[in-house]
Parts: C-alpha cells; sequence; structure tokens
C-alpha cells in the first residue's frame, strides 16, 4: 500500500471518529485532510504505478467499472480512497449515494453545478422536472471539492486533459440518499441502475430487428409506445431515437408518445433532443485531443451563456481574448462537405448561394458580429448583407453553437 495514502487515510479515519463517524461532518474532513497534503504536490503518480503493478500488498478493489480505470488506494469499512484515471471520461450529470471529497491530481475539467426543481415522481426510478445550471467553474490541478450525498449535489464534470487523474475520499455508502440519479437536461432524472430484465431483453430485440431492416420493425416500435406504461415507452423511445431518425420517423414516434401520455410527456422530446446534443459532442471529444479544442468542446456542452462561456475563456487563456480564442477553435473545426462548411453538426445555409471557398470568412464574419452582442446590421467591411446575417444566424441557433449567438 502508498505510504501516502495510507497515512491521508488514517488522518481521515482519526479525524472522523471523533465526530463518531458523522455522515454530515465527512466532506469537510476529507476536504481538510487532503489540502493538508495535497496528493497533486507530495505523490509521484509514477512511483505510485509502479509500486502497484509490481507489489501484491494492495487494498482490496472494487469492480465498479468506474474511472478509465479506478484503483483503490485505501480501504476502510467506513470509507475508502480510490485513484480515477480519465483519458475521454465525460460524466453523466448525476447525484452520489455517497459523500467525501475529490482532488484534481493531474489535469483539470469543467464542473457544472445543477438544481433539479418542479420535480415529480412517475415511479420510484423517474421524475420529471426542470433541470437548472447552477454554476459553472474551471477545476485546475490542486483542487479539491467537497462531495454532499443525496440531492442537494448535482454535478457533472468535463475532463479537459489526457489522461486526468482525481482522487476521491468516499464512504460506502450513504443510507437513504439513493437512488443515485442520473439527470437529462433539461427535464428529466432516471436512476441508472434500475434494472428491469424484460424491458432490455425488448430493447436488445428492438436493436436486431433494426440492424436486418425488419420491415416490422417500425410497426412494432409504434404499438409498443401505444401500450406501454410512461417509463417503459419513454425507454424504448430513448433506445431506437437514432435508427428511427435515419428512418424518417423519429417525429411521428414523438406524436404517438405525446398523444399516448399527453401532459405527462411535456419534456420528453426536449429531452432527447438535448441528450442526442451532448452524445454527439461527447463523440467529438473523443477524436480531438488538442486541449483548447477539447475546452471548447466542454463550454458548448455545458454552459447556457454566450458571457459565461466567455468568462471561462479568458480565465483559462487570460493572454488571449476569448472572442478571437472561440473564432480560433471554429476555423479549426471546420470540415468541408458536398453542399459546404459545417462545424460540428452546424451547416452552412444552403439557401445562400455563396462559393464553398467563401463560406468560411462569411461565416466567421457572422460569428465575430453576433459574439460581440451587436445589435446593429453588419458594417460593410463585413462583407455581409442583413438578410446573409439573420440567415447563418438561424443556422447556428439550430446547433450546438446557439449560445454563441443566441
Amino acid at each position: 500500500m502508498d505510504t501516502y495514502f495510507k497515512k491521508l487515510g488514517q488522518t481521515v479515519l482519526a479525524r472522523w471518529k471523533k465526530t463518531n463517524f458523522s455522515l454530515t461532518e465527512f466532506p469537510g474532513i476529507a476536504e481538510e485532510a487532503i489540502n493538508a497534503r495535497p496528493p497533486s504536490d507530495h505523490v509521484d503518480l509514477t512511483v505510485f504505478l509502479k509500486e502497484f503493478l509490481l507489489n501484491d500488498e494492495q487494498p482490496f478493489q472494487t469492480q465498479s467499472g468506474f474511472g478509465q480505470p479506478e484503483i483503490v488506494a485505501f480501504d476502510h469499512p467506513r470509507f475508502y480512497i480510490q485513484l480515477l484515471f480519465w483519458m475521454d471520461g465525460t460524466t453523466d450529470i448525476h447525484q452520489h449515494e455517497f459523500s467525501g471529497a475529490f482532488h484534481v491530481m493531474t489535469g483539470s475539467s469543467i464542473h457544472a453545478h445543477f438544481n433539479f426543481e418542479n420535480v415529480r415522481a412517475i415511479t420510484p426510478y423517474l421524475q420529471m422536472g426542470d433541470v437548472r445550471m447552477r454554476k459553472i467553474e474551471l477545476l485546475e490541478t490542486g483542487r479539491t471539492v467537497p462531495i454532499v450525498s443525496g440531492s442537494a449535489c448535482v454535478h457533472s464534470l468535463f475532463h479537459l486533459d489526457t489522461p486526468s487523474v482525481t482522487v476521491v475520499v468516499r464512504t460506502q455508502n450513504d443510507p437513504g440518499t439513493g437512488p443515485q440519479f442520473n439527470y437529462l437536461p433539461p427535464h428529466m432524472a432516471v436512476d441508472p441502475v434500475f434494472s428491469d430484465a424484460l424491458l432490455m431483453r425488448r430493447r436488445q430485440l428492438l436493436d436486431l430487428l433494426a440492424r436486418v431492416e425488419s420491415p416490422e420493425y417500425p410497426d412494432l416500435v409504434r404499438a409498443m409506445i401505444r401500450e406501454l406504461d410512461f417509463e417503459r415507452g419513454f425507454y424504448i423511445l430513448q433506445s431506437n431515437r437514432e435508427d428511427l431518425r435515419m428512418l424518417g420517423l423519429w417525429p411521428s414516434m414523438l406524436r404517438e408518445f405525446e398523444k399516448t401520455h399527453k401532459r405527462l410527456a411535456n419534456g420528453v422530446a426536449a429531452t432527447l433532443e438535448e441528450e442526442a446534443r451532448r452524445e454527439m459532442i461527447k463523440g467529438m471529444r473523443g477524436m480531438i485531443h488538442d486541449s483548447g479544442r477539447r475546452f471548447f468542446l466542454a463550454l458548448l456542452m455545458n454552459v447556457d451563456s454566450r458571457s459565461d462561456l466567455l468568462q471561462l475563456v479568458k480565465k483559462r487563456f487570460p493572454e488571449k481574448k476569448p472572442i478571437e480564442t472561440v473564432l480560433q477553435w471554429m476555423s479549426e473545426l471546420m470540415e468541408w462537405g458536398d453542399t459546404g462548411i459545417t462545424i460540428l453538426d452546424a451547416s452552412f445555409p444552403e439557401s445562400l448561394d455563396v462559393a464553398p471557398d467563401a463560406q468560411p470568412d462569411m461565416l466567421i464574419s457572422a460569428l465575430r458580429h453576433l459574439m460581440i452582442g451587436s445589435k446593429k446590421a453588419p458594417s460593410k467591411s463585413s462583407g455581409l448583407t442583413l438578410d446573409e446575417m439573420i440567415e447563418i444566424q438561424s443556422a447556428l441557433t439550430a446547433s450546438s453553437l446557439r449560445v454563441l449567438v443566441a
């Protein structure tokens, strides 16, 4: 066992014991113990990894599948210390059934905090409400953050560097704080460990029918959406979203679900659209290794106002002008297709008769004008007419880049 983490664990144990193992006291105890001797300053990661690989005297290792990978560095019946390695990790918006604190040992992350308001429990495993961002911040190496179990701490992390390493001091489990919901903005919360074996097999069978292009597939999905309860109908709709899109049936299936469940279905369409957008950005992240562009993707996924986005860019890159930094990333993310240029899921408007080689400059000029927030018509020097600006703004507003131009 690594001596640093053994000593950290013993310190936490001694201080927690004095509070009679109070769960409300544990986050502060963990945070204080970490900050007294931060892992980022006192752990040689190369030495730690070598010792873990070659020395059999190690703490019991979980099989949680969390982290890429997870290493338990200290264990006790009441709590343990884990190192979580992240290559392309982006956590869902979630809460915890445990408490403690986490420390950014290497790398950096975008940390978003949320509230879940106007909650309606549909089943014990699915809730409707409003997922609203409360705060977003940049966590850099050396930062320690407390974890409070239950719905008081709803958050997500987008790890920026490869790899990032997080040290977590956490309880085994805090009774009465479950389920450990995942939140799907803007309107849903689901229990990710809820198990319905029949539903799982049905989803697998529908996936098979979609893969072999069965002519019965669309009618079967439609019939299930009509007949199943809200919870199971939602999961069928969710898991078949991309196949239904490819078949051009997604709008009609959404209408079918809304017709079946009426007011209860309000917010489902927006939630599934947002889930698709976030998954697209996560997929892009796996193909991008530049830390600046990864940071930009994290902001597009999590930030809901242009001013917050630009403030975070300025904090991470203080020597640069934030708008010009964003425009540089946009230029680097441009791709050329048959009909013109695209940036992520935004395409240059086909309604504008503009030669492909002129589109990049026009798009960047429009973005600069819109990001400044000017309410005036574009200047002659921009090379844009008002009608062209409106068309470009409309295309960007319908994409993942909407936060830049709304």
